[in-house]
């Protein structure tokens, strides 16, 4: 009988990281009913909502039509919204059904994992934005100014809430905890961020607290790359968004590693 050689795998696991991902994308994609189309529809009924309400009261923000200032703010949210809870929800599951342990054998290191997951995020926050962003554009004509600047902040503040997202779902040990992160944090600082709102209009000491948000970089810069006006500096935004990117990586990294409320 001849023996089993092992396979062997370079310095990246690529088969094995692919099929993470793989099976990160096909997990929110097999209920799109759920996971893409129940957002975008919640997207629309916010876009009617604050038009209908808001639109004749509030004539321009910055030069802009109110209806031009807040398609991108409303894209946005959907966009951080999703990502966040596409990892979060992935491992708090895997943990509750006890099958966390599929992920922890096969021969993946702690960065392959935590790009496989993320990626599914970010997957799941770019479609739902770009869908979201098609359908309104049926009801609101849409100009982009700057592609760039809409490309890059929408794959950074996706992957931002999707290593967001992970902590939470590494940290939580009961879905009552991931609700509280998301009911008292994550939705509290989309809101607050300039999404239905210039900051601009806000007290000097309220403009300051906004700027403390890393949400209200994602809406700012992000609204910039469509209608060319931003509340703050542009390269400001950029750089603290690379800045918590990078941070959140890296303590993701570590809590993989560690194996951290993962291993009994």
């Amino acid at each position: 009988m001849l023996p089993l050689s092992s396979r062997r795998y370079g310095a990246v696991n690529w088969i094995g990281l692919g099929t993470l991902y793989g099976k990160e994308v096909r997990r929110f994609w097999t209920v799109a009913t759920q996971t893409v189309l129940a957002p975008l529809v919640t997207g629309l009924l916010f876009l009617a909502v604050f038009v209908l309400a808001l639109g004749h009261r509030v004539d321009q923000i910055g030069g802009e039509p109110y209806v031009d200032f807040l398609v991108p703010g409303l894209i946005m949210m959907t966009i951080a919204q999703n990502a966040f809870a596409n990892t979060s929800s992935s491992l708090m599951i895997a943990k509750v059904q006890g099958n966390i342990v599929d992920l922890l054998m096969p021969p993946l290191n702690a960065l392959e994992m935590t790009i496989g997951i993320a990626g599914g995020g970010v997957t799941r926050g770019l479609v739902v934005g770009l869908t979201t962003g098609i359908a309104m554009m049926i009801f609101v004509p849409i100009d982009i100014a700057h592609p760039s600047f809409v490309i890059f902040h929408a794959v950074a503040a996706s992957l931002l809430m999707a290593l967001l997202g992970m902590l939470t779902g590494i940290w939580a040990e009961k879905f009552d905890h991931l609700a509280a992160i998301t009911n008292f944090i994550v939705t509290p600082l989309s809101f607050l961020s300039g999404t239905f709102y210039s900051t601009t209009r806000l007290p000097e000491l309220w403009q300051t607290i906004a700027h403390l948000n890393p949400f209200f970089y994602m809406i700012d810069g992000f609204r910039y790359g469509f209608i060319g006006h931003a509340d703050a500096p542009v390269w400001t935004g950029v750089i603290v968004m690379l800045g918590i990117d990078a941070v959140l990586l890296v303590a993701v990294h570590r809590w993989l590693k560690r194996g951290y409320r993962l291993k009994a």
